[in-house]
């Protein structure tokens, strides 16, 4: 019996090893090599449009899949102020402007400042609708915060449309960005991400669905949104967490960010995770693949294009450390 389940141990091994060289860009892989050092990061391949970017990393943690499955849902950001991750809270599907009062709370520092700033000015650089553009009322009104009452209103007010609108028919629900002229469509984004991309579009299809995000994944999905710092700017953001774990299939994961205020137009992040055995412990393989769209993306050439690949590489790398450690239950 021993025997037996020996080898189907490393059986299950090398399938995951070979299923990640399959479709990934990780085509040689040693599970005990990679449990003795940090996340190995890449980037990902070459898309023909210049606001795409996408890395990839892969990594071992302790114990089976299951439990870094819900380490990975359990998970809080605000623990680490090094991501500049300010407010963090889950949203119910029936979303109200009560599930973003936390911005009420906002810290007041250079960021935030800037994300009021950009909204009382209606900045062009916001991403919004010009029917959304067209709701707020002006001007700065009192407030205890950081973020005036009225920029507060405007906010909740339109991050809770858009979950309802998420909710209800995924990323094509989303009235697109079109407030400074040009129009994305966030469901397209994500379509040319993937499209691009073709051996993880395959891999992950029967998760994500043919046809757009957000429907077709296979379960309800977690909401949240978040206040973080974009290159020195304050930007809020929408995300679906969809999980798919185990039984007879693959254990997989996407975070879905579905709506930025700035930043960037989308992003997607995907994970896929295999039983392994190092050194006669239970552990996990994780493949994570990041996705973004960003209008800025498509301005940088040559050394600066590389430089915001390299910077980028670096923020996942330094976010899976963290992640990794938290669910190890290291300090």
């Amino acid at each position: 019996m021993l025997f037996l389940i020996s080898i189907a141990t490393s059986s299950m091994q090398a399938d995951g090893i070979s299923e990640m060289a399959a479709f990934s860009v990780f085509d040689k892989v040693d599970p005990a090599d990679l449990a003795r050092s940090d996340v190995k990061t890449a980037h990902g391949p070459p898309m023909s449009e210049t606001r795409y970017l996408s890395v990839q990393s892969c990594y071992i943690a302790p114990g089976n899949p299951a439990r870094q499955m819900e380490g990975l849902r359990r998970w809080n950001p605000l623990k680490h102020s090094e991501l500049k991750v300010f407010l963090h809270a889950d949203v119910r599907s029936q979303a109200s402007p009560g599930d973003f009062a936390k911005l009420q709370g906002a810290p007041d520092n250079g960021s935030v400042r800037a994300f009021v700033a950009a909204t009382t000015k209606m900045s062009p650089e916001l991403q919004l609708s010009r029917e959304e553009a067209k709701k707020f009322s002006g001007g700065e009104t009192a407030g205890k915060g950081a973020i005036p009452a009225n920029v507060g209103d405007f906010w909740a007010n339109l991050l809770s449309a858009r979950a309802r609108n998420f909710a209800s028919g995924g990323a094509a629900a989303q009235p697109p960005y079109d407030h400074s002229g040009e129009t994305i469509q966030p469901a397209q984004e994500f379509s040319g991400l993937l499209r691009q991309q073709e051996k993880i579009r395959k891999q992950f299809s029967g998760f994500l669905g043919q046809t757009g995000i957000g429907h077709g994944a296979g379960s309800s999905p977690e909401l949240y949104w978040e206040l973080i710092d974009v290159d020195g700017q304050g930007v809020v953001t929408l995300g679906a967490s969809y999980v798919r774990s185990g039984g007879n299939g693959p254990y997989q994961a996407a975070d879905v960010l579905y709506y930025a205020s700035g930043g960037y137009y989308v992003a997607l992040t995907l994970y896929q995770m295999w039983p392994v055995s190092v050194d006669g412990k239970e552990s996990t393989l994780v493949w994570r693949g990041d996705m973004i769209s960003s209008a800025e993306l498509a301005t940088l050439h040559g050394v600066e294009r590389l430089a915001s690949e390299s910077a980028m590489m670096k923020d996942i790398s330094k976010t899976v450390t963290l992640l990794r450690r938290d669910t190890s239950g290291g300090k």
